[in-house]
C-alpha cells in the first residue's frame, strides 16, 4: 500500500513549540515511521517554507518528506494558505507523474490538508482519511479575543469534509460528539483512534541525572508546561497559580522554577509574539519573573528530561482535542495536573494517573500543586499509576488500528468505484 499523507501548512519537521508546531506535527512524522516499519509506503506532502530545501527527504524506511513551492517561501498565515492550495495540488499531482507512482490512499491532516485532499480525490479515485486534531467550532467556544477566532471559511470547510471525506479520525469520543453536535456529521463514518506516544523515548528515568542535564538543583521545587505559546494553551492560569503558591508558601520563593517549554527564550525576546509578551507582562505585574522562566522550545529527544526532572508538569489548556503534551509526561511516570477539558479530561484518570481541574482556574491549579508538593504518597502513587497508563498508547498498538481503517476504507472504495464502472457499462 502507498499513502499520500498531507500536512500541508506545517511539516512534521518543523520546530515544535513553535508557532505552527505541535502535537500534530508529532503525530504525523511518528504515524508515518510505524506505517513505513510495516511496509507501507508514506510520502508526507508538505508546504516548503525555505527556498533551499530539497524536494525529497527520506526519514525513515519506506517513508519520504516531500517539500513543494507553493506561495511565498517562508512562514505564512494559514488562512492566507487558502490562495495557494490549487497551486498545491498541481505541485502534488506533478511530483506523483514525475514519480511515476500512484496513491491507494490519502490521510490529509489540518482543514487546509483537507481541502487539498478533497481535489486529489476527484483525480486519483483514491479515498480519503481525514484527521482534523483540533475544531475551528471548539475553538470559537472557547476564545476570549477577536484574534482567537476562527474563521467562516475554516468551519465551513471542516463541515464539508465532515460530509464528505470517506473516514474520519477522531482521537477521543469526545472528540467525535463535538463533530457530531457542531457540524451534523455522521458518527458511523468517524472512528474513534487515539494518539500514540514513543515509549522508547518517553519512559520513566532517574529524576537526579534528568535535572543535572538541565542545569536544575536538586532541591528546586520544578513545574514544567510544555506547549506553544497561544492564549489557548492557558498558560497565564499557571503565572498566577504560582503566585499564589509563594503566597501561601513564601519559603518556596527561593525554590520555585516554572518552566515554560515552547515560543522563544528569555534572550530573544525580538522574536517573542504577542502572546508570550502578554505572559511576561503578566508575570512581572504578579511579582513572579525570577520563579517564571521561559526555555524556548526544546527537541524531542531533550523533552523527557524536562518532564523526569519535574515535580509537577501542567497542561492547563481551555481546549485539547487530545493532549499530546500530557501523555508523554505520563510515559514519563510525571504527576499531570491538567485541565478538566477534551482529550485530557479522558486520558488522564482524575486521582488515578494525574489531577484535574477547571480550566482557567488558578485557584485550584495552585491547590493541586501545592498537594502534589506536600503529599509524597499522593506524588508517588500518581507518578507509577501515569506510566502504566501510557503504556495503553504506544505506537504500534495505534498504528494497528489506523492500518485496519486504511484497510476498509480501501476496500470500500473499490467497491464503489467497481460498481460505477458496472453502470457505466450496462
Amino acid at each position: 500500500m502507498r499513502v499520500a499523507m498531507l500536512s500541508v501548512h506545517s511539516s512534521p519537521l518543523a520546530r515544535l513549540g513553535s508557532k505552527e508546531a505541535g502535537g500534530m506535527n508529532v503525530y504525523v512524522r511518528e504515524l508515518a515511521r510505524e506505517l513505513g516499519q510495516r511496509g507501507i509506503l508514506v510520502d508526507i506532502f508538505t508546504r516548503s517554507q525555505e527556498r533551499d530545501a530539497p524536494t525529497i527527504v527520506p526519514l525513515s524506511r519506506g517513508v519520504r518528506l516531500i517539500n513543494l513551492h507553493a506561495g511565498p517561501a517562508a512562514p505564512y498565515d494559514k488562512y492566507q494558505l487558502l490562495t495557494y492550495l490549487p497551486e498545491f495540488v498541481s505541485r502534488v499531482r506533478c511530483f506523483a507523474d514525475g514519480e511515476d507512482v500512484s496513491y491507494d490512499l490519502i490521510h490529509s491532516h489540518y482543514w487546509l490538508s483537507g481541502k487539498v485532499a478533497l481535489a486529489l480525490r476527484r483525480v486519483w479515485q483514491a479515498p480519503v482519511v481525514h484527521m482534523f486534531h483540533t475544531l475551528g467550532a471548539m475553538k470559537n467556544r472557547v476564545a476570549r479575543s477577536a484574534e482567537e477566532v476562527e474563521t467562516i471559511h475554516r468551519i465551513a470547510i471542516e463541515r464539508r469534509l465532515l460530509h464528505e471525506v470517506d473516514a474520519v479520525v477522531a482521537a477521543t469520543p469526545l472528540d467525535r460528539a463535538q463533530m457530531v453536535w457542531h457540524y451534523g456529521a455522521d458518527p458511523g463514518r468517524i472512528r474513534v483512534i487515539p494518539c500514540g506516544v514513543d515509549l522508547q523515548r518517553f519512559q520513566p528515568g532517574d529524576r537526579n541525572a534528568a535535572r543535572t542535564a538541565l542545569g536544575i538543583a536538586d532541591d528546586a521545587i520544578m513545574v514544567v508546561c510544555v506547549g506553544r505559546m497561544e492564549p489557548l494553551k492557558g498558560m497565564d492560569a499557571l503565572i498566577r497559580a504560582t503566585a499564589r503558591l509563594i503566597d501561601h508558601h513564601p519559603e518556596w520563593r527561593d525554590r520555585l522554577q516554572v518552566v515554560l517549554v515552547g515560543g522563544e527564550d528569555e534572550t530573544q525576546t525580538a522574536q517573542w509574539n504577542s502572546e508570550q509578551r502578554r505572559l511576561d507582562h503578566l508575570r512581572q505585574l504578579l511579582g513572579v519573573r525570577s520563579q517564571v522562566r521561559f526555555v524556548g522550545t526544546q527537541p524531542q529527544e531533550r523533552l523527557p528530561h524536562y518532564y523526569v526532572a519535574a515535580d509537577v508538569v501542567a497542561a492547563p489548556s481551555h481546549y485539547e482535542s487530545f493532549g499530546l503534551a500530557a501523555l508523554e509526561a505520563l510515559a514519563c511516570g510525571a504527576v499531570v495536573v491538567a485541565s478538566n477539558v477534551g482529550g485530557l479530561a479522558l486520558t488522564i484518570e482524575d486521582r488515578r494517573s494525574g489531577l484535574l481541574f477547571p480550566p482557567d482556574n488558578d485557584a485550584a491549579l495552585a491547590a493541586h500543586i501545592e498537594r502534589i508538593l506536600t503529599d509524597e504518597d499522593l506524588a508517588a502513587r500518581l507518578r507509577s499509576a501515569a506510566a502504566q497508563r501510557a503504556a495503553e498508547y504506544s505506537w504500534p498498538t495505534i498504528t494497528r488500528r489506523i492500518i485496519a481503517l486504511y484497510e476498509d476504507v480501501k476496500t470500500a472504495n473499490a467497491a464503489f468505484w467497481s460498481a460505477r464502472r458496472l453502470v457505466r457499462v450496462s
